[in-house]
């Protein structure tokens, strides 16, 4: 009986946790919640993540807001991230460029990008755009892998970060072309973009929503998009695997949120349901479009699994490449 006593104490004490847990998971969130981005403003991972962040703050009616944390290919906001504590007031909006790609070259890695963090959701993806500078006398593709070959060691490409996605395809380019050029890795999008801009350097790997305005102003100009499929949002631009260059059809990056480890599965079901419904809204859903972009919006199981393979993919791709961190 004595045992039986204790036995249903045990009960009663785990049906109140259970209860607390529920409550305080309905009243989340009760303080202001931050996003942290671990790249500069006016990035595509600072675009959303204020869509998101506004959209949050309404419908949760509390504040939140974005803190941008930059450096070392995002290392260093993800690390602010990772030491949070998981209670959903410190999240982090980020991209495959500084969670997958950005701990791999560094021995021991600074985390684990799926152990180390919840998943909450991938929010979408896109493929990355070859733009040049103008003044580069190439019209094609085909012209421009020419003029890069008759000129080994003179051409100069531009990353969003060492060992970053934009960094790493420009390197799978320049192998699979038969180019040799040198990389100059910049502190987020918009300084290496204007790097090219200027002439500093000659090509980048980006997004299609923020170097696309920039073709039609005549800055840039576009050759081919990576991926399997051409963008809903340049349905006339090729794919490089269309105009010879195959190896690129799994190059994308993408947008997620993620929380620190051991975050409340009732506050990731609550996020990812929120986030879902603000991606999904017809508004946001034309921006994505028209930013070349496609909604994920996988769940966090799905998105630790892709998170895992992609790993194992750009381990070798960096071991190969003999890419070592800034």
């Amino acid at each position: 009986m004595q045992w039986l006593g204790c036995e249903w104490r045990c009960v009663v004490v785990a049906l109140a946790m259970g209860f607390a847990l529920s409550a305080a998971a309905q009243e989340y969130p009760t303080r202001l919640i931050r996003l942290v981005v671990p790249f500069p403003p006016a990035g595509a991972t600072d675009i959303y993540s204020r869509i998101v962040a506004k959209e949050l703050q309404t419908a949760f009616g509390q504040s939140v807001i974005v803190d941008n944390r930059t450096g070392a290919t995002g290392l260093i906001g993800t690390e602010l991230a990772k030491r949070a504590p998981p209670d959903g007031y410190t999240l982090l909006f980020t991209s495959n460029t500084a969670h997958v790609l950005g701990p791999l070259p560094h021995e021991p890695r600074p985390f684990d990008a799926a152990a180390d963090f919840t998943p909450i959701t991938k929010i979408l993806r896109y493929p990355l755009y070859l733009v040049i500078h103008p003044s580069v006398p190439a019209r094609s593709l085909k012209e421009f892998i020419a003029f890069g070959k008759a000129r080994p060691g003179q051409l100069v490409f531009a990353s969003s970060g060492q060992a970053g996605t934009s960094h790493l395809i420009g390197e799978l380019f320049n192998e699979i072309a038969g180019i040799k050029a040198m990389h100059v890795p910049y502190k987020g999008t918009t300084p290496a973009l204007q790097a090219v801009m200027s002439g500093e350097t000659q090509y980048i790997f980006n997004n299609i929503g923020v170097s696309q305005p920039l073709v039609q102003a005549g800055r840039l100009r576009g050759l081919a998009v990576t991926g399997d499929k051409r963008s809903p949002a340049l349905p006339d631009m090729p794919t490089m695997a269309e105009l010879g260059v195959r190896g690129l059809e799994d190059a994308y990056t993408w947008l997620g949120l993620l929380g620190p480890a051991n975050l409340a599965p009732a506050t990731v079901t609550k996020l990812a349901a929120e986030v879902a419904r603000i991606m999904r809204t017809p508004e946001v859903e034309k921006r994505v479009a028209n930013d070349g972009y496609v909604l994920v919006m996988n769940t966090p199981a799905q998105f630790r699994s892709e998170i895992q393979a992609e790993v194992e993919t750009w381990s070798r791709v960096i071991r190969q490449r003999g890419i070592k961190p800034e």
